[in-house]
């Protein structure tokens, strides 16, 4: 028998977990095996809930909780984070996800609420490339829906399908690279090189390409720090500012290395980024490990939370909930700006 199935018999057959990493998908991860394992969270930061973090901010005299990472999200696409809300009695509020666009080269300015927003720009309602955007609009969600639908998706690049299927200048500068930047913070240069088939159906599951019947946008009463709290308040073992400096495997089970020392675990789960769990493995990844994990990049961006109008659409009909704001220059190499 071994040492790791000898600690199973003693302790009733629970297992030890190691969960590296304390935002959702830790902590959801932490709390479903918690139920019948023996479970340890490890979090390198002062806090969990990783990209969920709510900050208190006081205007006029009235203290508003503000998140700063995680915003929404709706009950057709994640159904399974909805079920776990309603479990541990997360309150939630309706919330929105307007869009809006303001460019200064050329200088347009608009947004997807209604026709008012549309057409906040009254000159907008008589230059021919942007009523031609919107018409390229209405054939991109009606096509791309089509294509979710069967799943007949070419392997091309986003940019790439622009170009063969002759999508207008004005759609690809004024609506879907800004949008699609927003979404992923990242510039647009770097949305063209995206995969078309990826691309459209984050774009499918989320209702964004359709005008009509469009999920409600839900966000929680009093933060995301409350569903966190809810779900820490479950874990016997909590472990915040201990990062793990490295995970060595053996027939056992696992090593877990911190600043503290090193603890035997009968398995890990890695709920980091793919860069941080093939950090950890170093020398021990395999090449499938290192093929897959090493795949996924990342995109390093400043967030300041502020209550700066001037960095909001010049029309204030055009305000919405994401705004998008870009300077001269080439649409390419545009720094992504987005106001929440």
């Amino acid at each position: 028998m071994r040492m790791g199935e000898i600690e199973r018999v003693v302790t009733g057959g629970a297992r030890r977990i190691a969960v590296v990493g304390g935002g959702i998908a830790g902590l959801g991860t932490a709390w479903l095996l918690a139920q019948r394992d023996r479970v340890t969270l490890f979090e390198a930061g002062s806090y969990v809930g990783g990209h969920t973090n709510t900050i208190d901010v006081t205007v006029e005299g009235i203290r508003h909780p503000v998140d700063t990472g995680f915003l929404v999200f709706n009950r057709r696409t994640y159904p399974n984070l909805c079920a776990l809300f309603e479990h541990l009695g997360v309150d939630v509020v309706d919330s929105e996800m307007s869009f809006g666009v303001s460019l200064e080269s050329p200088a347009i300015e608009w947004a997807g609420s209604d026709l008012g927003s549309v057409f906040a720009q009254r000159r907008n309602l008589v230059r021919p490339a942007f009523l031609g955007m919107l018409r390229d609009i209405m054939r991109f969600n009606r096509e791309t829906t089509r294509m979710a639908a069967d799943g007949s998706m070419p392997a091309l690049s986003l940019g790439d399908y622009l170009e063969r299927e002759r999508y207008g200048d004005a759609f690809r500068n004024w609506y879907l690279l800004p949008m699609a930047a927003a979404i992923w913070s990242c510039p647009t240069r770097t949305m063209l090189a995206y995969p078309l088939a990826t691309f459209v159906r984050f774009c499918h599951n989320h209702g964004l390409l359709q005008v009509l019947d469009r999920p409600q946008w839900l966000t929680v009463l009093g933060g995301g720090r409350n569903y966190v709290r809810k779900i820490a308040a479950r874990l016997d073992d909590v472990r915040v500012a201990t990062p793990v400096l490295r995970v060595d495997r053996d027939p056992d089970g696992v090593w877990i290395h911190t600043r503290n020392g090193a603890e035997r675990f009968d398995e890990v789960v890695f709920a980091c980024h793919s860069d941080q769990t093939l950090a950890l493995l170093g020398a021990s990844a395999t090449a499938d490990e290192s093929r897959i994990l090493g795949a996924v990049t990342y995109q390093t961006n400043t967030a300041v939370v502020h209550t700066d109008t001037a960095l909001l659409p010049k029309r204030r009909k055009v305000w919405s909930a994401w705004n998008y704001l870009a300077g001269a220059g080439s649409v390419d190499d545009r720094p992504v700006s987005v106001s929440y």
